[in-house]
């Protein structure tokens, strides 16, 4: 039970990451407003952990939206009285084989408006009722693409972005002990990538693992215990800094 009495708002919840997220939240003791624009999918992962003796609600949500990150908060507030946790997960990738020259702009705002408006927005949102905690936590999903350039220009701007803007946060809010930290995932095995993986008769999963030095690729679970940790009050004294995981390939 290390989220015992924790309120925490997760989006992208619907599958992928945020699923998983939700999912062990709960199963640690957090109640969870779960969070999607897909309001079937993430109705089907908040029943389950209802069926499971877990708290939580499906909200839908659109997080370009800031009168949708106005509802998430006062659905939060109005089911479980506060919120400590916020986990900046929704986001998109675009096409990983474009490059600037054939991107379009069209593309291009579109994958920053998901992938680093949706955080700040949330980030806004949240805040107000984080400095009334104890303590509180911000978990913002980047990417191994937020620090070096394998990638297109949308996704590795967009990721680069929420990487710089969880410092500038953290130092912000430090002195309300609310912490920041932004997670780093290489590749992990999720509906987002896995068609990439397996193209080319999994041409693609085998030039993924010659870049992993410990030669598989991550399962969601991998980053949900990650960001479990920075939830709870056992990173206590973690903030403003990134947890990259994957399998070593930032070693090369």
């Amino acid at each position: 039970m290390r989220l015992k009495d924790k309120v925490a708002v997760i989006t992208g919840a619907a599958g992928g990451q945020g699923a998983v997220e939700a999912k062990l939240f709960a199963k640690e003791g957090a109640k969870v407003v779960a969070t999607d624009m897909n309001a079937e999918g993430v109705q089907e992962v908040v029943n389950e952990i209802r069926s499971n003796g877990g708290e939580a609600i499906a909200v839908a949500h659109n997080v370009t939206s800031p009168e949708d990150w106005d509802n998430v908060v006062k659905e939060a507030v109005e089911h479980f009285g506060a919120i400590h946790i916020l986990v900046n997960n929704a986001g998109i990738t675009g096409e990983i084989q474009k490059n600037i020259e054939n991107m379009t702009i069209e593309e291009f705002e579109n994958i920053m408006e998901i992938n680093s408006k949706g955080p700040f927005l949330g980030t806004k949102a949240v805040i107000g009722e984080m400095k009334k905690a104890d303590s509180a936590s911000i978990i913002n999903i980047s990417s191994l693409s937020g620090i070096y350039g394998i990638g297109n220009p949308g996704y590795n701007s967009s990721k680069g972005a929420l990487r710089a803007m969880t410092k500038n946060v953290a130092l912000d809010y430090a002195k309300h002990n609310v912490r920041v930290n932004s997670v780093h995932p290489g590749s992990i095995e999720t509906p987002m990538i896995s068609h990439m993986l397996d193209a080319n008769e999994g041409a693609g999963r085998k030039a993924a693992l010659m870049g992993i030095p410990l030669n598989f690729i991550g399962e969601s679970e991998d980053v949900a215990y990650a960001v479990l940790f920075l939830a709870s009050d056992e990173s206590r004294y973690i903030t403003g800094t990134e947890i990259v995981i994957d399998g070593g390939s930032l070693l090369q």
